[in-house]
């Protein structure tokens, strides 16, 4: 504790107010207190009474502010307030702020309107709901104008000044109030059947709608008596969803809390007129160790505002700290008496039972989840830990797979895992610059090779700055490596590694039978087809396969663009690129009209005319050969500042660096390959270029990659 807390502490006024914890000028908590000097005082005096998240606020606290008020009301205000502001780390917060839909009848009115509203108002009306979302307010509302035909308008209706009526009057939906044609008793006897649906009535209207389905049957015009028929679905779907709870028409709401690990549950339902019209579940994340009371406090006074208006009553699992207070707060926000109640027995408490029954199943869920997530990643990884004999569990995996067709535009990929999730940041393209022809041998010695000598020389200077080795584009070395292929793969990668000094463990993944290969051995480990350690290996080498392909018919597809646009007249190395830059991708260009082209900076209109003749009109094209195979490969692709060496003379910086395969990529599309950052790999990989033999061998199942 530094002077200027300690000074602080002891100047601490004996009044109400609220307290604002900082950590290097950030608040990370607000509190409030009848007396800010006993209970500030608390939090450095009493440590060890503290609970962990507590305990460890107070580690981080450097200073704190604080500001008075007269009363504890004004105390719950001005912290619910400073809440909402800062969203403070170790407050409970409710990070869900949506708003449900409710439907409005304003029957000060002469002739009131069915609306959709977006929040409560204090303005007279009167508010059904809320619903689920917009769209089950516009179905009951469409089903109310079909049975009802009350206006949707919202002009001033004056009946002095009569207005022409518009085509709901003329399609029966609206019974034309703006021109006179109804009386305010005909039409307040229709609204009153539509308040009574709103109500939960619902049997009136089903069984019009049902009467008038039978006659449209009855005339043959199915049409119309399909939708009625729709119409009757939406009602009785409606009529499922809002069960009757309740022995009264009461609107109230229920709000459990159930503490879950670290974090707190929290169930609303939602009753309306007697009948529960919904739920919705939300988590408090770190509020695991506070108070069922204090977090259903701290729920109630983030929840309910202007978008949600309480109700008259709220039914609690727990009692709620200062509930005085807390009803004086909700009542002022909703323009009407509220009242908490903690029930224990009768209809009340097994409302609150059927809240907390959610929570409990919810919690199970959640479980459920979590245990089938880990067996997926750190289970199968500690399982594979186990298979391959390893000391302990590999927190980086690395699978590298070789991409080519006969031998051009060779290209290698590097997919990662950090404990058994895919860390798409982390991936990497290389393009294989010293071996000609189809060798994956040796393009799989070259890209290990270029790859840990990168990491060494950058692990060097990290550590040289005293940095952390985690944080560069290579020096986070693997812990583990899967080479997608059998022996002669791994085997060259093994010789790699050794060369540069090295003992990372590494296997390979043979197709047929989906064994395990291991290095300097003539034994292979199969594992069982519902391993998760087989599935997770699966994963990763399916990954680098579709990593490695998409990169590689990325770059074919340039290659082609880019060859026929030498064979242009009028087109040089400054206009290529020039077009390639403009479009973007392959499938732009050829998909761009002539007026399009055009537009490209510092191109003739001649010139645009003669690409567009090129792409579209086959006879028209140059004569120089398409397939990438007789294309001037790497020379003749548009690859801005692509060449700069970055730490020795076969690296190239828009090569090895990480990059972001978008739809177009995945679908081998993208004509620049000098992005840098993360990659979200796309699902979608496409079938293995069989015109490669090696290539072919290399894909899982001589095809797509396994899923």
């Amino acid at each position: 504790m530094n002077a200027e807390l300690e000074w602080k502490l002891a100047n601490l006024p004996d009044s109400p107010g609220c307290y604002l914890m900082k950590s290097k000028g950030e608040i990370i908590y607000v509190g409030k207190a009848k007396n800010l000097k006993n209970r500030v005082s608390q939090y450095f005096h009493a440590y060890r009474a503290h609970t962990p998240k507590v305990r460890a606020m107070v580690e981080k606290i450097d200073d704190f502010d604080i500001m008075l008020v007269e009363g504890e009301l004004e105390a719950f205000t001005l912290e619910c307030n400073l809440i909402k502001r800062h969203m403070p780390h170790y407050n409970i917060l409710l990070k869900d702020d949506k708003a449900y839909p409710y439907i409005r009848v304003d029957l000060n009115d002469d002739f009131p309107r069915i609306e959709l509203a977006r929040r409560q108002e204090r303005d007279g009306a009167r508010y059904f709901g809320p619903y689920r979302g917009a769209t089950v307010v516009r179905e009951v509302m469409d089903v109310l104008h079909m049975i009802y035909p009350l206006r949707d308008c919202a002009y001033a209706i004056h009946p002095d000044k009569p207005r022409r009526p518009c085509v709901q009057y003329q399609i029966g939906r609206c019974m034309a109030p703006c021109a006179g044609n109804v009386s305010k008793e005909t039409y307040r006897q229709a609204l009153d059947g539509a308040l009574d649906f709103l109500n939960g009535k619902y049997k009136p209207v089903l069984d019009a709608l049902k009467a008038r389905m039978a006659e449209a049957a009855k005339e043959m015009n199915y049409e119309s008596a399909a939708v009625y028929r729709d119409r009757i679905r939406a009602v009785e779907a409606l009529l499922e969803k809002q069960t009757a709870i309740s022995t009264n028409d009461a609107d109230r709401d229920v709000i459990a809390v159930l503490h879950h690990d670290a974090d707190a549950l929290v169930r609303l339902l939602f009753v309306r007129s007697g009948r529960l019209i919904g739920s919705e579940r939300f988590t408090l994340e770190g509020a695991g160790d506070d108070p069922a009371g204090e977090i259903l406090t701290q729920f109630m006074l983030q929840y309910y505002g202007d978008e949600n208006v309480p109700p008259r009553e709220i039914l609690l699992s727990a009692s709620a700290p200062e509930q005085e207070i807390v009803e004086q707060l909700l009542t002022e926000r909703a323009g009407h008496r509220v009242y908490l109640q903690t029930p224990r027995k009768g209809d009340k408490f097994r409302l609150v039972s059927v809240a907390m029954k959610n929570l409990r199943d919810e919690a199970e869920k959640i479980d459920r989840r979590l245990a089938n997530t880990r067996a997926r990643t750190i289970g199968a990884v500690e399982e594979l830990a186990q298979v391959l004999g390893l000391d302990k569990p590999p927190r980086r995996i690395e699978g590298y797979d070789i991409s080519n067709t006969q031998g051009v535009l060779s290209v290698a990929s590097e997919v990662v895992m950090i404990d058994g999730v895919s860390a798409n940041r982390e991936y990497r393209h290389y393009r294989i610059k010293t071996v000609e022809g189809a060798n994956d041998f040796a393009s799989m010695h070259e890209v290990i090779t270029r790859r840990l000598a990168h990491g060494l020389n950058e692990l060097a200077e990290r550590q040289a700055q005293g940095l952390d080795p985690r944080g560069g584009k290579f020096s986070d070395l693997p812990d583990l490596i899967l080479i997608d292929g059998g022996r002669g793969q791994l085997s060259a990668a093994q010789d790699a590694m050794h060369a540069l000094g090295l003992n990372i463990p590494m296997f390979g993944l043979a197709k047929r039978i989906e064994e395990i290969v291991l290095p300097y051995s003539d034994m292979s480990i199969v594992l069982d087809r519902h391993s998760n350690a087989l599935h997770l290996i699966q994963r990763l080498r399916d990954e680098a396969h579709r990593f490695a392909i998409t990169h590689h018919r990325s770059l074919r597809g340039k290659a082609s663009v880019a060859s026929r646009l030498d064979g242009v007249p009028g087109v040089g190395p400054a206009r290529r690129k020039a077009v390639l830059k403009h479009f973007k991708t392959v499938e732009a260009l050829k998909s761009a009209s002539l007026d399009e082209i055009e537009q490209v900076p510092g191109l003739p209109q001649s010139v645009a005319a003669a690409i567009f003749r090129m792409l579209h009109e086959p006879d028209s094209a140059p004569g120089k050969a398409e397939d990438p195979e007789f294309s001037e490969s790497e020379d003749t692709l548009w690859e801005p500042d692509a060449s700069a060496e970055a730490g020795d003379a076969g690296f190239s910086e828009a090569e090895e660096a990480s990059s972001e395969p978008d739809a177009a990529r995945a679908e081998g599309v993208a004509l620049s390959e000098d992005e840098d950052g993360s990659c979200k790999p796309n699902a979608a990989s496409g079938e293995a270029d069989t015109s490669n033999p090696s290539e072919a061998g290399n894909a899982p199942g001589g095809g797509e990659p396994r899923r």
